[in-house]
């Protein structure tokens, strides 16, 4: 299972925190963009995150926490290690026009669901996506407790692709450490979003290793 790290929750300064993700066996760094409007808080800029990642090497998973997705994608576009660029369904009222804005990209889409969002909600637009990133906590805040209720997304997810050859990864976030990890991997999920369990920690690679 593929594991990408989330920085927010860092105990070191941003740039020691980096290196060591960047130096690790993490294969993404999770980039979290908050507009203080769909989430309560706020988080870098996108000129922020192009001077933020200008030495980094690792490839970049972008969850972009926004009402207003479509604002962002060129110029995340630009960056040179970014992969993944995910909007979220609740966060804009035809999440298809974003999806098809970053398909003109060479960037890979995902679309991130909410824990009260149901998979139904989204089965037209999964033919379109390289990632359906499924939330295990409420979008905005680290630190939350996994909600277990998601487990049956994944496994509905996986389903949905075999069932019609698509092609998306299934990812988790939110909540995640070795216990949570190996619940949603046995449910079929291909990669997790891990913050506070790994960059709270001294040793990034024991705990990146504890939970892939």
């Amino acid at each position: 299972m593929k594991v990408a790290v989330s920085f927010l929750s860092m105990k070191e300064d941003l740039e020691t925190t980096l290196k060591k993700i960047d130096e690790s066996s993490a294969d993404y760094i999770h980039c979290d963009m908050m507009d203080g409007i769909f989430v309560p808080n706020t988080t870098y800029t996108v000129a922020e995150y192009k001077k933020m990642f200008k030495n980094i090497n690792k490839k970049l998973d972008v969850h972009m926490m926004c009402c207003s997705p479509n604002k962002y994608v060129k110029e995340f576009a630009k960056m040179n290690n970014v992969e993944y660029l995910t909007l979220h369904y609740e966060a804009h009222r035809r999440p298809i026009d974003v999806i098809n804005m970053i398909k003109h990209t060479p960037l890979k889409v995902g679309l991130a669901i909410n824990p009260e969002t149901k998979v139904s909600h989204i089965v037209p637009l999964l033919r379109s996506l390289d990632q359906v990133l499924v939330m295990s906590v409420k979008p905005g805040k680290g630190g939350q407790e996994f909600i277990k209720d998601i487990l049956y997304k994944i496994e509905t997810l996986k389903e949905l692709r075999e069932e019609n050859n698509y092609h998306y990864i299934i990812s988790v976030d939110g909540g995640i450490n070795d216990k949570t990890a190996k619940l949603v991997k046995d449910a079929g999920a291909d990669m997790v979003v891990s913050g506070s369990y790994v960059v709270k920690n001294d040793d990034y690679e024991k705990q990146i290793e504890s939970i892939r």
